[in-house]
């Protein structure tokens, strides 16, 4: 669960009203809120920002809940997913497919519920979280940023900009590597904790991400060497600072 920021939930629902009902709850509890209305929307919002926990509705047109959360769980597989269900549909449903469901609401809930369920999964990823990567206490100079390492911030010209953990460790690891090569199953093992497919599928999105915050620099460049592992080449010497 996060600290220092907000923790950002994507919520997939087709029905306006019920859909704006909820997020304005969930914003009301200090939630960083995402929607969308449909599944294939969802997915582009979920590949676009840093998402904890998804609460996506089933029956959704085109891509339904469930074929969304298969795609999700490609990027990020332990993503926590509370589905949205219809009274009866739920159960006919789970005879015949695996999901591996979360958790789930039948309509109509309270507002009440659905902030236990989401607080209640948060909690179990929170507890399976592999994450060992120490960030440190220093102030890096990358190029024109400086890194906050311990408050997890890339600064540029008094700009600031949040990162993830993953996001901060990712960086730190490249940083503590700078120039030379870092294998992808080196970074995954760090970070992650496993070295699987379909989590370095994850680890491409924060690469992505970092390059996309990175780019201001042109001296500050992250490489792939593919099928191999990555590169943070810094052409301007970067120098740590308590």
């Amino acid at each position: 669960m996060k600290t220092l920021n907000k923790t950002s939930v994507l919520l997939v629902e087709d029905d306006a009203e019920l859909r704006n009902t909820i997020s304005e709850n969930l914003k009301a509890v200090d939630y960083k809120v995402h929607v969308a209305r449909k599944g294939i929307e969802a997915l582009d919002v979920f590949k676009k920002y840093d998402i904890d926990i998804c609460v996506l509705d089933v029956e959704t047109n085109g891509m339904d809940g469930f074929a969304l959360a298969a795609q999700i769980r490609i990027l990020s597989p332990d993503m926590p997913v509370i589905y949205l269900v219809s009274k009866g549909l739920f159960l006919n449903l789970l005879n015949d497919f695996e999901y591996g469901i979360d958790d789930y609401l039948t309509k109509p809930f309270s507002n009440e519920e659905l902030l236990l369920r989401i607080k209640a999964a948060l909690r179990r990823v929170e507890r399976n979280d592999p994450f060992t990567y120490t960030l440190g206490d220093a102030k890096i100079n990358i190029g024109r940023f400086i890194f906050d390492a311990k408050n997890m911030l890339l600064i540029l010209d008094g700009k600031e900009q949040p990162l993830t953990r993953k996001e901060a460790a990712l960086l730190k690891v490249l940083y503590d590597n700078k120039n030379d090569l870092v294998t992808r199953k080196k970074v995954l093992k760090m970070i992650w904790g496993n070295s699987d497919y379909f989590i370095g599928r994850s680890m491409d999105v924060f690469i992505a991400r970092l390059r996309k915050y990175l780019k201001a620099d042109p001296n500050v460049k992250i490489l792939t060497v593919h099928g191999v592992g990555f590169r943070l080449v810094v052409t301007e010497s970067a120098i740590a600072i308590s």
